[in-house]
């Protein structure tokens, strides 16, 4: 669980990112849920779009993928929202405390 110093901390870095995966009509498959895990290994924190087709909400599908891959929801903003997940093999964020 991330507390409000690291989620500040997550999202000053989130903010240059550009979105790596868009969720449109088809909504959060398992393809695209073994796609986003594996981005998540190797950047450990991404941004994603969900297109105005998306049968889900922003919210429902944050906290839909983020449930199912083991990731952290960092910031819902608009349309797009932004998790991570601290690498297995590789670490490259450090937390505050």
């Amino acid at each position: 669980m991330l507390n409000s110093r690291q989620r500040a901390y997550l999202r000053a870095l989130a903010n240059n990112l550009e979105d790596v995966f868009q969720i449109g009509k088809s909504g959060i498959t398992s393809a695209m849920e073994k796609e986003i895990d594996a981005c998540l290994e190797s950047r450990e924190l991404i941004k994603i779009k969900i297109l105005d087709n998306c049968p889900l909400k922003v919210r429902e599908a944050a906290d839909a993928l983020a449930s199912a891959i083991g990731a952290e929801v960092v910031q819902v903003i608009g349309n797009k929202f932004i998790l991570y997940r601290e690498s297995r093999e590789k670490p490259q964020i450090q937390l505050p405390r």
